[in-house]
């Protein structure tokens, strides 16, 4: 059998191209290591003919490019292609293109091919059926439920152009779309298109532009020749869709037990179905439980990155208790939890937990023994075994903070792996915490695959961090760095920083296994979802990176970084001196920090320098230091007075290359800049610029594409990133090239000296929002920012009045309606800002509708919404406006 390859590659000077495929290398006799090198006349049209035995029946192959050097270049968009082949026919010619990035990229993923455009009941693969066969390719995947792709062209056998007669292709290899045709009753040359008809055989929409042509030579005998078109050219404007983000906590129906669930993220689908959203959006579900108190409902400080949280297990899913008496207890407790305006997260969670123990005692038996637990645990091993043990030794020792667990502190995998064994089919600790986590996958599963069939894309969150105290940490030691915090330095948010408590990544021992851990991550992750937000993007290219000592996230530092040495200090004009680096302020300027408290302050807290300065003594010299000294006091005042001298330093040290120097973020803000001299603050503030804005800008794009290509290469996931803050030029670089939507909100400009965004100049590849969870939402930044909001409408041409205390509804849906107008490819909004659009539905308060407060790092995760579901999907008429509002906006299909 002989396989001929032909690819059109326009390839740049001294590129070669090769065919890369271990199976059709092993079948011909060749290396499968490498690459088969192919041939050209002309740089462009590239081809290799092989010849093979009859015994191989399919491959996956792919093509790739070589510089000048022999190194790999860029690979290009959807790499991998197959082909299936039939011993009875003795030769095959393929011909490929090079496919380029299209902008329709997005509609390529399992957000749209797994959910959104999903083939229910696809039909069967193409296959050669014909002695000479031409087998046509085209990826088409913005195909209705109720359409299909067909073809028709200038020959009887393709319908001589009448639509009713075209040829139905099949979506077996959704979005590509196939047909067979016989060789032998086209007349070549023939021209042809694709269309679009719905199930009933009636026309949708022709191709756009020019017809193709086939100019192919007279077949052989035997022959299959399979082309492998340019996408469908659709004629109808992008592809744009709209959905809601809430977290599952603050969902509430009539069943759920004082939290949101899995059964109620159901309900929320259906709410999203039947008012024509394409997206629900829900906040990290991973399991959080470290305390057993309040602190565990942050839901960015999971303890695995892979085990759901129990308090998402539906109750109302399981069969019902045998035990009459406790289920009426439970149903009692159920009621009042629910009745609650906000969540009690440790009422709520201690009382499904003890649901659960009673459900395990009387059906866990039955569970354990099950095939489908029993796959489960085979399939999932690798973490569910490290963290049942945990969990384990968590409540055996009481208390997360494994390095207390004496013996048990350090993961040792024998112990953990005859522990495991002994207890995953019993009823001990361990098979209790399999137990729950096969029945949140369970639910999860089902609750996916509703979302799938009912064509809604479930969008996920992939934290930035885990909990310091974490089964990850335990297990995988060597992923993380234990004396450093993760963070984020001062913004709009908070302007000490954020200190998120965090161990960074080892990156360079993530890299060396090609970041198995970070790809096992988003292969859980995909299991139930088809799209998912990175959480702070930015930290793939370089994290905010804060000492252990401190508390405050002001005197961090970026990292990966480029610090600076005294020389090239001293090259912008700035005399280097050692105590840059050293916390100290004047005398003069004590006043001005702890005001009539200074004399008391020097006295205990303060040692001098010199004549000038004074510094922190060894009672209060690191803010670890300064919070036990204060942990109870009440002089708060005091604290964060001490916190921020601290703070009074021009240049952090770098903790991996000593006597070099990082600029300290926001250090204009400082009273060690105002001493500076006029001529050294200049200096200062050039080489602050410099520092954060250009010296970086290659070394950090390169960083993310080594971090983040691989990632987005191994899932199918469409992938958004949350590049919120300060952003270097290189994130939109990256995130553009490796085609991750960006987000987008109107009261939040990316543009320097821009006060808002315009969103219809914002990008296609974007995600459009009102809020985020970590902002006010509408109502309440109306309240909070009343002139900004006042300028934000006007300058939507929205006539404002000052007497307004709070957004009206009309001032709401003229906000609403300006992001759904937006040109991002999703306009996703918090559930509360959809609702502030009416004046029934909303909560009377705005301040309940507030998710988190990021400068608070004890925050109390507690929201929920105030009407439940059942309502929501009976508010007939605010239902319908929000449909026709997304179909004048071009937001449905």
């Amino acid at each position: 059998m002989t396989l001929t390859f032909h690819l059109f590659y326009p390839a740049p000077t001294g590129h070669t191209v090769q065919l890369v495929c271990r199976d059709i290398a092993t079948a011909a006799g060749a290396d499968p290591a490498v690459g088969l090198p192919m041939t050209s006349t002309d740089g462009a049209h590239w081809s290799l003919s092989l010849d093979v035995p009859t015994s191989l029946l399919e491959a996956d192959y792919a093509y790739q490019s070589l510089d000048a050097d022999g190194q790999p270049s860029d690979e290009p968009w959807r790499p991998m292609r197959h082909v299936s082949l039939d011993p009875t026919h003795a030769v095959y010619t393929l011909h490929d293109r090079w496919q380029t990035i299209p902008g329709d990229s997005p509609l390529y993923t399992a957000a749209f091919t797994h959910a959104h455009f999903i083939r229910h009941e696809p039909q069967s693969p193409t296959k050669a059926t014909h002695p000479r066969s031409l087998i046509l390719r085209v990826p088409a995947p913005r195909v209705g439920k109720d359409e299909h792709v067909a073809i028709v062209g200038s020959c009887d056998s393709l319908g001589n152009w009448d639509p009713t007669r075209a040829v139905r292709m099949s979506d077996a290899h959704f979005p590509d779309w196939e047909v067979c045709l016989d060789l032998d009753t086209l007349t070549l040359p023939f021209e042809y298109k694709f269309i679009l008809r719905n199930t009933d055989g009636q026309l949708h929409q022709w191709e756009a532009d020019f017809n193709r042509t086939w100019t192919g030579s007279t077949p052989r005998a035997s022959e299959v020749v399979i082309v492998s078109e340019t996408p469908f050219r659709d004629a109808r404007p992008q592809w744009k869709g709209a959905g809601t983000v809430v977290p599952v906590f603050s969902l509430r129906s009539e069943t759920s037990f004082g939290v949101g669930d899995l059964h109620d993220l159901r309900l929320l689908i259906d709410w999203a179905a039947e008012t024509g959203q394409s997206v629900v959006q829900v906040l990290p579900m991973n399991d959080t439980t470290a305390t057993y108190t309040y602190r565990d409902s942050y839901p960015y400080s999971a303890i695995s990155v892979y085990a759901l949280h129990p308090i998402y297990l539906s109750l109302t899913d399981l069969e019902p208790l045998k035990d009459a008496h406790q289920s009426a207890v439970f149903q009692r407790m159920q009621r009042q939890l629910n009745a609650l305006p906000e969540m009690d997260y440790e009422a709520v969670l201690k009382g499904k937990l003890d649901y659960c123990r009673t459900y395990f005692s009387e059906s866990g038996a039955k569970v354990l023994q099950s095939d489908g637990y029993r796959r489960f645990v085979r399939k999932n091993r690798a973490w569910l075994m490290p963290y049942a043990v945990f969990c384990y030794y968590r409540d055996l020792h009481g208390t997360v903070d494994f390095i207390r667990w004496g013996d048990d502190a350090t993961y040792d995998t024998d112990r953990v792996r005859a522990l495991f064994d002994a207890q995953w089919k019993t009823s001990g600790e361990v098979g209790y915490h399999c137990f729950l986590q096969y029945i949140l996958h369970t639910q999860f599963s089902d609750v996916a695959d509703y979302a799938r069939r009912r064509g809604v894309i479930l969008k996920g969150d992939l934290p930035i961090g885990v909990n310091r105290a974490s089964v990850d940490a335990w297990a995988d030691t060597p992923y993380f760095n234990p004396q450093q915090q993760a963070g984020a330095p001062p913004d709009d948010f908070s302007t000490v920083g954020q200190n998120w408590g965090f161990p960074t990544y080892n990156w360079e021992v993530m890299e060396r296994d090609d970041f198995a851990w970070w790809k096992a991550r988003l292969g859980k992750l995909s299991e139930y979802f088809d799209c998912f937000r990175i959480d702070h993007i930015l930290g793939f290219f370089r994290i905010w990176e804060v000492p252990i000592d401190y508390v405050r996230g002001l005197c961090g530092h970026f990292r990966p970084a480029l610090p600076l040495t005294p020389d090239e200090i001293e090259a912008f004009g700035l005399s280097f001196d050692v105590r840059y680096a050293r916390p100290m302020i004047r005398r003069e300027c004590l006043a001005e920090v702890f005001g009539d408290k200074s004399d008391e302050v020097l006295a205990r807290f303060l040692t001098s320098i010199d004549d000038a300065y004074v510094a922190p003594n060894a009672l209060c010299d690191t803010q670890q230091k300064i919070a036990t000294l204060f942990q109870k006091a009440n002089d708060i005042g005091l604290r964060d007075a001490l916190y921020r001298l601290t703070e009074e330093v021009l240049f952090v040290e770098d903790p991996y290359t000593p006597g070099h120097y990082h600029p300290r973020i926001s250090a204009d803000r400082s009273l060690r800049y105002h001493t500076l001299t006029e001529a050294h603050r200049i200096a200062f503030d050039r080489l602050y610029a410099d520092f954060f804005f250009v010296r970086h800008h290659d070394f950090w794009r390169d960083t993310a594409l080594r971090r983040l290509h691989p990632l987005t290469a191994s899932t199918d996931m469409l992938v958004c990133g949350e590049d919120l803050g300060m952003i270097p030029d290189s994130v939109h670089e990256v995130m553009d090239r490796l085609r991750i939507l960006s987000l987008e909100l109107g009261r939040i400009s990316k543009i320097y000296g821009v006060e808002f965004t315009d969103l219809r100049r914002a990008p296609y590849l974007s995600v459009c929002t009102t809020s985020t969870h970590d902002m006010a939402p509408l109502r309440l930044w109306w309240q909070e920012d009343a002139e900004r909001t006042r300028r934000y409408l006007q300058a939507l041409s929205y006539p404002t009045h000052n007497e307004n205390e709070e957004a009206t509804p009309e001032a709401a849906e003229c906000i609403v309606r300006d992001h759904l107008q937006a040109a991002s490819i999703l306009t996703v909004l918090p559930l509360q800002d959809w609702l502030a659009i009416d004046g029934s539905l909303r909560v009377p308060d705005p301040t309940r509708e507030r998710i988190n407060i990021p400068a608070d790092p004890d925050h109390y995760w507690r929201y929920r919404m105030h009407l439940t579901l059942e309502e929501l999907l009976g508010a007939e008429a605010f239902n319908k406006k929000i449909g026709a509002m997304l179909r004048e906006s071009n937001r449905t299909d």
